[in-house]
C-alpha cells in the first residue's frame, strides 16, 4: 500500500544533485495534483469525477490517472479502500574543465566499433527535456542520415518535435549517440548508429511532475513495437516517497522491463550518504548507474575514482545500488547555444567549444551504459532485460586498491566499472534480479527486500548470503564515510543482485522492523514554509 502522506501541505523533492521542495501555503484554497490509481484507469477516473474532481492524464500504464483535487475531494478519494492517492510531486534531471572523451575508450566503445559495433538496428528512447533535432550533430547517424525515428511531448500529449529548451536531454543523447567526429576521426557518442526516440517531459527549468513522467512512459511502453525501442535512458531522480513497488514511475518502469525494454536509470546526485538512491533508480529490476571520474588524466587510471556527488546504497528495502557504475566526470556532449536553453544561458562556464558543453553527473554516466547497451544489443538482438543486466555486472570490474583489496564498498560501486567490450562478448546466464518475480511484484501479490542489512549499534550497512550469513571479505561495509583510495586498479569483483520475499516479518536493519511509520511520514518532508529552490550543479569532477 501507498503510505498516504499525513499531510499535502509540502513535498520533498530531489534530483540534479538539488534538493527541492514545493510548497503549498495556500493548499487549503487551491487545488493539488495527485496520482489516483485504482483497478483500471477507467475506474479512477470514474471515481475522481464523482468526488468533483478534475482528471488531467489518463495514465493506463499504472491503471490510474492524473487529477486536479482540492483537499476535501482528496480526502474522500483517500477513504476509499479500492484507490490509492500519490502526490504527484516534480522530478528533476541529474546533471576550467579539461575536455577530453575518455568514456569510450574506457569502457572498450572504441574496440567495439573496430569490429562494426556501433548500435546499429537498436532504437534508444531518452525520457528527458526533450531532444536538438535540428541539429545534425545529434540528428545525423554516420551516413548523414536522420536517426531521430519519433518526438513525443508529454507535456502537450502530442507527438511532435517541439524544442529542448533546457539542453539536458540533447547532452545525454549526445553521450548516447552523436556520430559528430573530433578531429581525430572519432565520433563522441558510443553507439553513433543507435536510432533515437525523444520523449519531452521536463520543461526548460528542467522539472516535471510524476505525471507528464508516467504519461510519457505510458506512450513509449504503447509504441515499443512501432519504433523497436529496445532501451529507456531516465537521467532524473526524485526522493522516494514509498517502498518501490509503491511508486507510480516505478510500477510504470517496471512494466516497461516486463515487455522487454532495458531501462537504465541514474543512481542520483546525493551522494556520498548512504541511502541516497532516487528514485527510479531503486527499482530493483532496472539498471541503476553510478558515476566514476578520470580526474582529468584519461591516460593513467591510478587516480580513477567514484565521483563524491554519486548516490549510494542500499536502498530503503535492502537492495544493493547502484548496479554498475560508468564515466560521469566532466563529461562531453552538445546542446544548443543560444539564450533559448537554460543550461547555456545559466552555465556559460560549461563551454567547451561550438555547441560543445562539459557535464557531470549519473545522468551522463546512464547516458554512457545507454549507450554500452546498444552496442550489446547489436551484438545479440534476443538478449532480454534481464540477461542485459547479468552480463553487463558480471562483465564490470570492482575498484581495488594497491593492496588487493576493495577501494569501495559494493554501496557505492555495485558490481563495479561497467567494460562494454567484455559485456558484448559475455556467456553469462541467469546472474541478475534471482528470487524476484517481476509478474507478481505488478501484480501485487509479491514483494521484495534486498541482501543489505544493517547493525543497530553502529549503523553500519552490509551484504548477507542466500542463508542469512554476513558476506566476508572488503567491500561489503558502509561505515557512513566516504572512501577515497588513491593507487588502485579495476580488477573482477564480487557481484550481488538478488532478492527476497517481502512480508510483514522482514527484518531489514537486523534489529529494527520496518514499518510505514518509520520513513514514509511528514517528519520527513519540508515545513509548509520551504520555498522552491533554485537550480544548482555538481562541481565538475
Amino acid at each position: 500500500m501507498i503510505s498516504k502522506l499525513s499531510s499535502p501541505a509540502a513535498t520533498a523533492l530531489v534530483a540534479a544533485g538539488t534538493l527541492f521542495f514545493v510548497s503549498n501555503a495556500s493548499v487549503a484554497a487551491q487545488s493539488q495534483r495527485y496520482i489516483v490509481e485504482a483497478h483500471g484507469a477507467v475506474s479512477a477516473a470514474q471515481a475522481v469525477r464523482r468526488v468533483g474532481g478534475h482528471t488531467t492524464h489518463l495514465l493506463p500504464i499504472i491503471n490510474g490517472v492524473s487529477a486536479k483535487l482540492n483537499p476535501s475531494q482528496a480526502a474522500r478519494l483517500r477513504n476509499n479502500p479500492s484507490l490509492e492517492l500519490f502526490a504527484d510531486t516534480i522530478v528533476k534531471t541529474q546533471g576550467s574543465p579539461i575536455v577530453d572523451k575518455y568514456a569510450r575508450k574506457f569502457i572498450g566503445a572504441d574496440l567495439l566499433a573496430a569490429q562494426g559495433f556501433y548500435g546499429n538496428g537498436v532504437t534508444v528512447a531518452v525520457l528527458d527535456t526533450g531532444l536538438w533535432y535540428s541539429s545534425s550533430k545529434i540528428a545525423n547517424d554516420m551516413n548523414g542520415k536522420n536517426k531521430i525515428v519519433a518526438m513525443y511531448d508529454a507535456i502537450a500529449g502530442v507527438v511532435q518535435a517541439t524544442p529542448d529548451g533546457n539542453g539536458h536531454g540533447s547532452h545525454i543523447a549526445s553521450i548516447i549517440g552523436s556520430a559528430n567526429t573530433s578531429i581525430d576521426g572519432t565520433a563522441l557518442g558510443i553507439a553513433p548508429m543507435a536510432r533515437l526516440v525523444g520523449v519531452k517531459a521536463f520543461g526548460a527549468n528542467g522539472s516535471a511532475s510524476y505525471a507528464n513522467v508516467i504519461n510519457g512512459l505510458n506512450w513509449i511502453l504503447a509504441n515499443k513495437a512501432t519504433y523497436n525501442i529496445r532501451v529507456l535512458n531516465m537521467s532524473f531522480g526524485a526522493k522516494p516517497q514509498s517502498y518501490y513497488w509503491n511508486d507510480p514511475i516505478n510500477q510504470a518502469v517496471m512494466k516497461l522491463w516486463q515487455a522487454g525494454i532495458v531501462v537504465v536509470a541514474s543512481a542520483g546526485n546525493f551522494g556520498p550518504a548512504a541511502q541516497s538512491i532516487a528514485v527510479p533508480g531503486n527499482t530493483p529490476y532496472v539498471i541503476t548507474v553510478g558515476a566514476m571520474t578520470d580526474n582529468y588524466t584519461p591516460d593513467n587510471t591510478s587516480d580513477d575514482g567514484i565521483a563524491s556527488f554519486s548516490s549510494t546504497g542500499p536502498t530503503y528495502e535492502g537492495f544493493v545500488k547502484p548496479d554498475v557504475v560508468a564515466p560521469g566526470g566532466h563529461m562531453i556532449g552538445y546542446l544548443l547555444d543560444e539564450d533559448t536553453s537554460y543550461v547555456a544561458e545559466h552555465h556559460p562556464e560549461f563551454k567547451a567549444g561550438d555547441n560543445l558543453f562539459v557535464m557531470s553527473g549519473t545522468s551522463q554516466s546512464a547516458a554512457v551504459v545507454s549507450g554500452a547497451i546498444a552496442l550489446m544489443l547489436q551484438a545479440n538482438p534476443t538478449l532480454t532485460p534481464d540477461q542485459v543486466k547479468c552480463r553487463l555486472m558480471s562483465s564490470a570490474s570492482a575498484a581495488v586498491n594497491s593492496s588487493g583489496n576493495a577501494a569501495y564498498t559494493v554501496f557505492q560501486q555495485g558490481a563495479g566499472m561497467i567494460n562494454a567490450y567484455n559485456a558484448v562478448y559475455s556467456q553469462a546466464m541467469n546472474c541478475a534480479n534471482q528470487g524476484l518475480n517481476i509478474a507478481k511484484d505488478i501484480a501485487g501479490t509479491a514483494h521484495y527486500g534486498g541482501p543489505a542489512h544493517q547493525e543497530r549499534l553502529t549503523g553500519n550497512y552490509y551484504v548477507v548470503d542466500a542463508s542469512g550469513k554476513p558476506v566476508s571479505g572488503q567491500g561489503y561495509l558502509w561505515n557512513q564515510q566516504f572512501t577515497r583510495n588513491q593507487g588502485y586498479l579495476w580488477n573482477s569483483g564480487y557481484l550481488w543482485n538478488s532478492g527476497y520475499l517481502w512480508n510483514s516479518g522482514y527484518l531489514w536493519n537486523n534489529g529494527y522492523l520496518w514499518n510505514n511509520g518509520y520513513l514514509w511520514n511528514q517528519s520527513t518532508l519540508a515545513p509548509a514554509s520551504s520555498p522552491t529552490a533554485t537550480e544548482s550543479w555538481n562541481t565538475q569532477e
